[in-house]
């Protein structure tokens, strides 16, 4: 049995940005992860594919700490070094397949786009450095919630945990998919959690790994639109320490993607990206692909079909027997920037100020 004050479900941005604050407040915690990882959306590979400290983003790439000040005070505090997108050269645009791909001036980004250097996982890195490991527990999703009085058990892997609290700290669509409570919650806030599309659920990326930025040789950016696929938007994404590649968010439905596999979908990748860079293009040392459409930890059947980028909504997110007791702060439950980074900072941050009144 574990008795603590607050539950944290989910090991990513949010997760650990609650874990942080609660720890920092004195407030004792557990936090739950269905994955052997921590991250969630957050995913930095090596070449090989695997977990690294300086890598490609296989999830979220980019920050604007202009746009999204939350975002930024916390890379500063956490002393985190960041660096521009490469967006210097000229971008290609593809029609239709029946004309050769245009080669047009770049676009001007403003407010420009940042990464950190050696990926995003940095920031999960240094909002692990002072967390108490023995109150993290991995490869261990929450099944159920009960409310009992003035405490919450939770069902972990078959293993009891009461709270006081509970911050929910994933998308609120997978929560209601994943973690059945009882008693059941209000009719309005269910369907208001699968309502919300889960930003990324839907979206693969797929890189292409080079030994030198030819692109850049050329005078083009590494940026490409094309209205042809699979890839339509395309994107430079060398890393700070001078690894090479180009990165592209896959245009084909998830379901044609099951169908058509990996290997198919990399394969039509390539072609393209020699037909927009040129022949080189066509012979990377490695590639990378991430569909999060088939990640359990991330998408639901609902998440099959893209969507927009979530908009920001009013009202509270649990009202009834649970209000009080367990709390949103997936980014998506964000006031201001569900979906991205910065939304997930600004959730778990509301939530721990409801705990700590």
């Amino acid at each position: 049995m574990i008795d603590t004050t607050v539950a944290i479900i989910g090991a990513g941005l949010a997760g650990l940005n609650a874990a942080r604050l609660l720890h920092r407040a004195g407030v004792d915690f557990h936090l739950f992860e269905a994955r052997d990882r921590v991250g969630g959306r957050i995913l930095t590979l090596d070449e090989l594919g695997a977990l690294a400290d300086d890598g490609f983003d296989l999830g979220p790439s980019w920050f604007w700490p202009q746009m999204h000040p939350v975002m930024g005070e916390l890379i500063d505090e956490l002393d985190l070094p960041s660096f521009q997108q490469h967006s210097t050269g000229d971008m290609v645009f593809e029609r239709t397949s029946r004309e050769s791909p245009q080669r047009v001036p770049g676009l001007a980004q403003e407010p420009r786009s940042m990464r950190l250097a050696g990926g995003t996982a940095a920031l999960v890195r240094a909002l692990m450095r002072d967390l108490p490991l023995d109150r993290l527990h991995f490869s261990t999703p929450v099944t159920a919630l009960r409310l009992m009085g003035e405490r919450v058990e939770l069902l972990a892997s078959d293993r009891p945990v009461m709270a006081s609290h509970v911050i929910a700290a994933l998308p609120p669509r997978l929560f209601a998919q994943k973690v059945s409570l009882h008693p059941t919650p209000v009719s309005r806030d269910l369907i208001r959690w699968q309502a919300t599309a889960t930003w990324m659920a839907p979206h693969a990326k797929i890189f292409a790994l080079y030994d030198r930025p030819f692109w850049r040789d050329a005078g083009l950016s590494g940026m490409a639109q094309s209205m042809v696929g699979p890839l339509l938007e395309i994107h430079d994404a060398t890393t700070a320490s001078g690894k090479v590649a180009l990165f592209g968010f896959v245009g084909v439905p998830a379901a044609n993607r099951v169908a058509l596999g990996d290997e198919a979908l990399i394969h039509a990748a390539i072609q393209q990206l020699a037909r927009l860079f040129g022949p080189e293009a066509g012979s990377p040392r490695a590639t990378l692909v991430k569909d999060w459409a088939q990640d359990q930890w991330t998408a639901t059947n609902a998440d099959a079909m893209s969507s927009a980028h979530p908009a920001p909504q009013t009202g509270k997110w649990v009202t009834g027997a649970w209000q009080g007791r367990l709390l949103m702060a997936g980014s998506e439950a964000s006031p201001s920037d569900p979906g991205y980074l910065a939304g997930a900072i600004e959730a778990s941050q509301k939530a721990v100020l409801s705990v700590c009144e």
